[in-house]
């Protein structure tokens, strides 16, 4: 009888180990991605920042995935990235398989009534950024231009890659509010290429991140090949006596216009996904962003790239879009005048 009740405890047993394991093997997210390619599209040339971010991420990101799946980064240029968020916003299957690193700038482009946006940026789901960052615009030392002042007093050439880009947007605030004298210069495919451009002497000057300069130009930086003028965004601790543009403005109207311009620099480089991705997915990579910034080998690779990691996570990136694009109609409408 003994014997008997003993089986019968095992049998149950057994089936209790084999339904839990079952249970445990049944993860919709995980057969999803199991076995799948993800797309991370990147808007700009390779080189650049927003293409350092993303393929550091990419190489990392995969693995806390549930299903692991495999990253394969895509640039897609066009329009300063106008042409590779059109696309992610219209064309993949809204399923989570496409991942991008978006123009931080875009929010803020949609809130002016940019036609050329033609995404609503808080339909997409944010899912994370490596860090804010800090807009700076530097000129060459043949320019003999070293400070805001001076370039209030002489004229310098600014590279930019196009009219949707910071790399225009700034420059043209810095001419229209604070009064200097920059000739902007569009068309560039991109800073690696805007960058040639200044050792050249085709242009004297471009619009970058501070953190891009310390991590694919430190020997600028150490040379004084450089000077940067101006900030705007969060301030670089690193900068003294550069002043931000914020503390330029002569009302508080321009103060406002201003924020709303470099919004986007505390977005940093964001990945998003497609619209329409089923919320447990949302979720997975959000969760999977998050554990990528703690990754001990995604840090080393980020401390050997000389790329600083101060993330934030999707859900408040979220929040800070639907911020930017609560802007009053007035300051919306004097930024879009001024840029045009």
């Amino acid at each position: 009888m003994k014997r008997a009740v003993s089986s019968g405890i095992a049998a149950l047993a057994i089936h209790s180990v084999t339904a839990g394991a079952g249970l445990a093997q049944q993860n919709p997210v995980a057969d999803f991605y199991r076995g799948k390619t993800v797309n991370l599209l990147i808007g700009t040339v390779v080189g650049g920042e927003y293409d350092l971010h993303s393929r550091l991420i990419g190489r990392y990101i995969g693995k806390h995935i549930p299903g692991n799946p495999t990253i394969v980064p895509q640039n897609m240029l066009g329009g300063g990235g106008i042409v590779m968020a059109n696309y992610l916003y219209a064309v993949p299957p809204k399923d989570g398989a496409t991942l991008a690193v978006i123009n931080n700038g875009y929010p803020a482009a949609q809130a002016m009534g940019e036609t050329a946006i033609q995404l609503d940026t808080s339909k997409l789901f944010w899912i994370g950024t490596l860090s804010p960052t800090s807009e700076t615009v530097a000129v060459w030392r043949t320019t003999g231009v070293k400070t805001i002042q001076d370039a209030m007093r002489t004229e310098v050439v600014i590279g930019s890659s196009g009219k949707g880009s910071i790399t225009y947007t700034f420059p043209k605030l810095l001419n229209e509010l604070v009064g200097t004298k920059f000739k902007i210069v569009s068309g560039y495919r991109g800073g690696n290429d805007i960058n040639v451009a200044m050792e050249r002497g085709e242009v004297g000057g471009r619009e970058n991140t501070w953190s891009s300069w310390k991590s694919t130009k430190p020997h600028w930086l150490k040379n004084g090949d450089i000077a940067v003028l101006v900030q705007g965004g969060d301030t670089a601790k690193d900068l003294p006596g550069v002043p931000n543009v914020e503390d330029l403005a002569k009302t508080d109207d321009d103060r406002k216009v201003m924020q709303l311009i470099f919004a986007g620099s505390r977005l940093g480089r964001p990945v998003v996904t497609t619209p329409g991705v089923p919320a447990e997915r949302v979720k997975a990579l959000r969760d999977a962003f998050d554990a990528t910034m703690k990754d001990p080998e995604f840090l080393a690779a980020c401390a050997q790239a000389m790329v600083e990691v101060d993330p934030i996570p999707g859900t408040e990136l979220q929040a800070m879009v639907d911020k930017i694009l609560s802007a009053s109609k007035t300051t919306a409408q004097r930024a879009k005048a001024l840029l045009e």
